[in-house]
Formats: structure tokens, sequence, C-alpha cells
């Protein structure tokens, strides 16, 4: 009788201790955990690992360590059935975490995140993988809580775990997920990890995720940030960085998400136009269209179809456009823009569209309404000038006049960002005559860029130097032009002109030398060497180099000859 009692006892004894290593909902919770597989670039296994789902839309977390390298990824769920990791979601190398998505339908079941963290000396339930009808849970003891982040923690646990139970869930007594198992450095060890599962939650893709090192070492594709504006940023960054292919995937993805985003549609058209391909900009004209029936502000689209339109004629050159597009069709854009929401930054683009069709006195009247309005800058007063210099019977004191209003947009000491202006500016007064302001526009460039420029600089700043008689100046910038250009036999001659013009002849002769060694059929260089030799009575050969000059082809000559070799 004692015996029987004891093995009931016994059996008892079993029986609750199987009730305790298995809850009642371990049944249910253990359809939320998968296997995985994951492939290289030749379509061969890489790793297989755990994970689960976090969420019935097919939102899931394993193990970063599972991914890295994979090109794609499947999953085997508790019913055996495989379906393919469609989107990246987040990573992290350092907690070796990684949060992703797959086909979701009805039957998926997800694990609830646990609103609070396990505490020290609560007993958790290790939830492995099983295609069995029944589950049977490991348990264990947390022994140590650390905080890593918001709402985020790291669990020690007093628990023996192994290889094959890595990312597999850690679940307290209501049957919430705590975490995921990490992998332990022996798996002898009685102490075991576990990154938690709210951390893996909080993982996501931003507008910088392009230049995360974590997820570029995952060849499977992208998801995009939760915000459309963000989104936005991802999708511009993505356009550098991308190939062609990818970046339509992405867009195709963005739009996918995003279904009512206008700018969506027109990037994606801009990516179909890239092809220069009838039925890719069939596919462009109907994103368009799109683009237009669903903004919520229809002036910005039409306003950023006009660039579009812009754009592609600009490329065109003389091929034929595709349909009707052309500078024509982005006026007629942009000025619907203007009639929908007249904002100053539209004009600017009206004035730009006709400056490219040639129609300088509308585009002067477009930049001129932008130079009265907030947004004028020295950019918009630099396209009044340029296309005023362009309409016929411009008085050139306007032009000067409009780059004047440019340049006071820069406070001294002057930046970079000023230096182009000065430049035009200098050129226009040199065009005009006024060599000593053109070198004053001239220095005031150089200084804004801290002298990093050309040996043609030197050359042009020379040109209006001579002009206003700065010999000296003149002198100095050849110097720095052979000594940055030593093999231009341009520089070399006009160096010789400028020491001609002062009466140095030595020197001009030394930089003739120059210039023939370097290029024997300079005829320019053999006139003015003999000139030199003119000058100190070296008349024989000053006739052979003349006589060389005409050979040549020399057109100057002739006069020298007649007045010196006769």
């Amino acid at each position: 009788m004692k015996k029987i009692f004891l093995l009931l006892a016994c059996g008892i004894s079993a029986q609750l201790s199987y009730a305790q290593a298995t809850p009642k909902w371990a049944d249910k919770a253990k359809k939320a955990v998968f296997s995985i597989v994951t492939y290289d670039k030749e379509n061969k296994i890489k790793n297989t690992g755990n994970g689960f789902y976090i969420n019935e839309n097919g939102t899931a977390l394993s193990d970063y360590t599972l991914f890295e390298g994979a090109e794609r990824a499947v999953i085997i769920n508790a019913d055996s059935k495989e379906l393919p990791v469609l989107r990246i979601w987040g990573a992290s190398s350092i907690y070796d975490l990684v949060k992703f998505n797959t086909e979701a339908d009805k039957k998926t079941v997800a694990l609830k995140p646990a609103t609070q963290p396990a505490t020290v000396g609560e007993t958790v339930y290790l939830l492995p993988y099983s295609t069995q009808k029944s589950a049977t849970c490991q348990t264990g003891t947390v022994t140590k809580v650390d905080t890593i982040g918001d709402k985020a923690y790291y669990y020690t646990l007093a628990m023996t775990t192994n290889e094959k139970t890595v990312s597999c869930p850690i679940m307290n007594a209501n049957g919430e997920v705590l975490g995921l198992i990490q992998k332990n450095a022996s798996d002898e060890t009685k102490e075991s990890y576990a990154i938690g599962a709210t951390y893996g939650a909080l993982l996501n893709i931003t507008a910088l995720s392009l230049n995360d090192m974590s997820l570029s070492k995952i060849g499977i594709r992208k998801g995009l940030p939760d915000t459309e504006d963000q989104a936005l940023v991802y999708l511009f960054m993505a356009a550098s960085q991308q190939t062609r292919e990818d970046h339509l995937a992405t867009l195709n993805d963005f739009l996918e998400q995003y279904p009512n985003s206008a700018e969506g549609y027109v990037r994606r058209a801009n990516a179909y136009i890239e092809t220069d391909d009838n039925e890719q900009n069939a596919m462009a004209d109907k994103d368009l269209k799109k683009a237009l029936e669903v903004t919520a502000n229809k002036g910005e689209t039409q306003y950023n179809i006009a660039k579009l339109m812009y754009s592609y004629a600009l490329s065109l050159g003389d091929k034929a456009p595709y349909g009707d597009w052309g500078y024509d069709k982005a006026l007629s854009s942009i000025e619907d823009a203007i009639q929908t929401d007249n904002q100053p930054i539209y004009i600017q683009l009206k004035g730009d569209i006709l400056f490219a069709m040639e129609k300088y006195s509308e585009a002067y009247t477009a930049y001129e309404k932008v130079n009265q309005s907030p947004i004028a800058s020295a950019a918009t007063f630099y396209s009044a000038a340029k296309t005023k210099q362009l309409i016929e019977g411009t008085d050139m004191n306007e032009v000067v006049a409009l780059m004047d209003s440019a340049v006071a947009r820069f406070t001294k000491p002057y930046l970079s960002e000023s230096a182009p202006y000065f430049y035009e500016r200098a050129e226009i007064k040199a065009q005009m005559g006024k060599y000593r302001e053109a070198v004053m526009d001239y220095d005031a460039f150089y200084d804004a860029i801290g002298g990093r420029v050309t040996a043609t600089f030197y050359l042009q700043r020379e040109q209006a130097e001579i002009q206003c008689r700065m010999y000296q100046q003149a002198i100095n910038d050849m110097e720095k032009a052979v000594e940055m250009a030593p093999e231009d036999v341009t520089m070399w001659v006009e160096k010789g002109s400028v020491h001609l013009r002062v009466g140095q002849h030595n020197e001009a002769i030394e930089a003739l030398n120059k210039a023939i060694a370097l290029d024997p059929n300079t005829a320019a260089a053999y006139r003015m060497l003999g000139y030199c030799q003119v000058q100190l009575k070296q008349n024989k050969e000053a006739c052979a180099n003349f006589a060389k000059a005409k050979e040549l082809g020399d057109e100057v000559v002739d006069g020298l000859i007649q007045k010196y070799c006769k």
C-alpha cells in the first residue's frame, strides 16, 4: 500500500513539475516561434537559427549574426510552412539583434510583449521552436536586469542554453515575451543572457539608415522609415547610393507604403525618364498624372512636374522629345502652379524655363519679380544680370548694377560662396573696358577662395592688369602662371609679351625661347623674339625669326619685315 502511495505521489509530483515547466499558454505561443534559413549570393545555405513574431502583421525578431552577409532568408513556421523574409526593419550588431517581416495571414500568431520588465528571482520560460503538437518549456530564473535604453532591458539568467536555443523567446508566467536568448560562449555554462524584446521592437529604419554599417552587411531589402517625411529623405539619399534597379524597387516600396504621396510618383517618374525609353516614359507619364490626382498641394506638384519637364528638355540636345514633353510643357505646368499659388520660387523656375527657350525679355521680367520678393538672393540677381546681358541693346551698366546687387548680399570677410559673383563681375567689367575695377574684383575672387586658383586665372587677371598699366602685377601673375603650368606654351608666350611691353628684352627672349622649345610651330613667339632682337641691334637674327613667323602663317609680321629687313 505504501508502495502504491509512493508511486502516486511521484506521479503527482512529476505532473506538477511539467505544469510548472509548460504553462497553459505555451501550446498556442509556440506557433509564434519559427526556424530561419539564410542564403548567400550563390543561393547556398549560410546559416540556420530561430526567431519569433512580435505582431500579427508578420514583424519578427532574431539574431543579427544569422542574417549578416545573407542575400535572402526564409522562415519555417510551426506548421512547417515556408515563408520568405520580405524586409529588414532594423538591426543592431552590438546587441546581435535584427527586426524583419514576412508574409502574414489570419493564422499568424504573435507573442505579446511584456508590459513590465522581469524582476530578479522571477521564473522565466524558454519557448523553443517545435513542430510538435504540444510544447515543452525550459525554466530558469532572472539573476540580473540591466537597463540599456528607454524601456529596453538586458537579462542575465540562471539557465543552461545551447546554440539551438539562440533567439528563442524568454517568457514570463503570464505568457508575455521578455526577450530572446543570445549565444553563449559555451553550451556548458549555467548562466545565459537575453536581450529585451522591447529593444528589438524599437529597432527601425531612419532617413540615415543607408549609412548604417549593420544594415549594409545584410543583402536583403530594407524597409522604409515609418513617417512619409523621413521616408522621402531616405529616398533622396538612396538615389545617389543605389543602382537604378534597386532605387526603382525602393520607390515601388515607398508608393506601396505611401500610395497617396504625390512626390513619390514624381520621383518614380523621374527614375523612369532617366532610361530614355518610350515604354518607361509612358509609365512616367502615368505617374505624373497620378501625382496630380492624389496631391494635397496642387501648386507644389505642378511645380515639381515643371522642374522635371525642364530638366528633361535640357537633357534632350538634338533628340526628339517624347510626346509633348519639353519646354512648352514645362512652361504650361509652371504657369498652372503660379495660378494655383503665386510663389516666388515658382516664378524663378518660370524665368529659368523662359531663359532656356531664349525668351530673354520675358525671363528678365520673371527674375525682376523674384528680386522684389523675400527669396531674392545673390543667385537671383545673377540670373537677372546674365539674362539682361543677352537682351539686345542693353546698357551694360545695368548689368553691372545687377551684379552689384548680387555682391551686396555678402559681407566682409568674403567667403568662398561669394567668389563666383566677384569673378563674373570682373569678366563683365573687363569686357566694358573698366580694367582697374575688373582687377579689384579678380583680387576679391582670389581672396574669397583663399588663393586656390589656376594658371588660367593668373592669365586672365594679367590681361586686365596690362590694360590698366599695372605692369609689375602682370609680370608677377605670369611668373605664377608658368610656375603652375610649365608645359603650357600660351603662358610662356604671354610672359614674353609682358616683359617685351616693359622693355625687359632679355627676360622676354628667355620666355619666348622656352615657348619655341615646347612648340617649334608657335608663330607669335618667333615674331616677338625677332622684335626683341631688333631692340638689341641683332637685326640678322631678328629677320630670320620674322621669316620663320611668316612661314608659320603669322599675319602681323609683314609690317616688321618691311620696316627692319629691307
